[in-house]
């Protein structure tokens, strides 16, 4: 098992020269300090943040309940080959095999975690599709800590079960924007139908944490500390990768916030910064939300009221608002400062694709393979079928590697739609 998180800050800063630009803070404009972060995040996060070492130890209570679950299989769509009669070798990491059926309680453990032995007793998020709150909330289970989720009110009612998921596990669940707090009731009072979103969800769940004693708020995306504990997947896939004798050509994740892309590849960028191996790392979003490929690069707020502090990302602007796709975990405006940054850096690429082709993708796949997956890593099947296609056309055997971050069992609202012709 993996006993360490690989931090490619460590790597930006020895072999690239660069790292992302610091937060500054929302009013003062200047770079914000631990004193500034410590009404949201426990002091042991806020250092991994900022950390510049190549691995960050993970602690034994988290890795005990890794154990639940890692590592996680790396497999071989050889019938998505076969379908596609293209001479490239797909292999994807499968994340949907967790407890908590995707990729996210690879972060919600160590956050609960450290904010247990700080002794905070709630913690507080946001969720799109409901992945991350789900997660969180098992992991806030695990640790004794109570748990509230503010939950994008479109996702809210596309996902009934994920709300159920997060109640089995003692959360408790609010349709964001919701009238219990002064962010929510002024995003209703401009608009009493809006569908919400991530950004309008983050301030509802920061403001909660700054006005209640014993709660903090927490992230399932974004920031460095959270894209760090996902590197497991990256570190696993790599050796499992060697096992076999293959090395990765093509890297791909779907990308919202950042977290699933940096997770499987995070460890592939740093060996590329290491040693100038040649490969390519695709970036994938959603045609209506797409921050990486059509935003700027410039510092702005994380949520919609700018309670956070702003961050140098590429962001479709802080209250801009996507369409309601079933991809929820996708709708957010920014991306994170790291992903933002090997973007500009041209060490990854990005594209963006509509709905309706990401879910005849995720269809192809599940047939071929017999797993249904989540509507955000639809995104990157998608690539993956036109990267194979594009390795048919060019007689090429190239070895292309996706994270499939989470299956779509609870997300069958979506291809019901697709399926009946209903899906816009």
């Amino acid at each position: 098992m993996i006993k360490q998180y690989l931090n490619l800050n460590y790597y930006l800063n020895k072999y690239l020269g660069k790292l992302p630009e610091p937060p500054v803070h929302p009013v003062t404009g200047q770079p914000v300090g631990p004193q500034d972060l410590a009404p949201l995040f426990p002091m042991e996060l806020i250092k991994q943040e900022v950390s510049l070492d190549e691995f960050v130890e993970i602690p034994e209570p988290v890795r005990e309940f890794y154990r639940l679950y890692r590592p996680t299989p790396l497999l071989r769509a050889r019938r998505l080959e076969k379908l596609l009669k293209t001479p490239a070798r797909i292999y994807y990491k499968y994340e949907g095999a967790s407890p908590a059926g995707s990729h996210k309680l690879n972060t919600a453990l160590p956050q609960a975690y450290y904010n247990k032995m700080e002794g905070v007793k709630r913690l507080t998020t946001e969720t799109g599709a409901g992945q991350w709150g789900s997660a969180l909330a098992m992991a806030c289970n695990f640790f004794g800590l109570e748990c509230l989720v503010y939950m994008v009110k479109v996702s809210f009612a596309q996902k009934p079960y994920r709300k159920v998921l997060m109640q089995l596990f003692g959360a408790q669940v609010l349709a964001s924007p919701s009238k219990r707090t002064d962010a929510g009731r002024s995003f209703l009072a401009k608009d009493a139908q809006t569908s919400g979103s991530l950004g309008m969800a983050i301030s509802e769940a920061i403001e909660e944490a700054v006005t209640h004693e014993g709660t903090k708020y927490s992230l399932g995306s974004v920031l460095n500390y959270v894209l760090l504990h996902q590197t497991v997947i990256g570190q696993e896939a790599t050796t499992q990768l060697a096992g076999l004798k293959e090395k990765a050509d093509v890297v791909i994740g779907c990308c919202g916030g950042g977290s699933n892309l940096a997770g499987i590849a995070f460890p592939f960028i740093a060996e590329k910064l290491k040693t100038g191996k040649e490969l390519r790392v695709i970036a994938v979003e959603p045609e209506s939300c797409p921050s990486l490929t059509c935003g700027e690069y410039r510092f702005d707020s994380g949520d919609t009221s700018g309670l956070t502090p702003k961050m140098k990302m590429y962001t479709l602007g802080s209250d801009f608002m996507p369409d309601p796709i079933h991809a929820g975990g996708l709708r957010y405006h920014g991306a994170a400062p790291l992903i933002s940054l090997l973007r500009h850096e041209k060490l990854i690429e990005a594209r963006c694709y509509a709905q309706m082709p990401v879910f005849k993708a995720a269809v192809e796949f599940a047939k071929a393979e017999g797993i249904v997956p989540a509507p955000e890593s639809a995104h990157a099947i998608r690539a993956i079928i036109d990267e194979a296609i594009r390795c048919r056309k060019e007689g090429k055997s190239e070895v292309l590697v996706f994270n499939l971050s989470g299956h779509g069992l609870l997300d069958l609202k979506g291809y019901e739609d697709y399926l009946r012709g209903k899906l816009k």
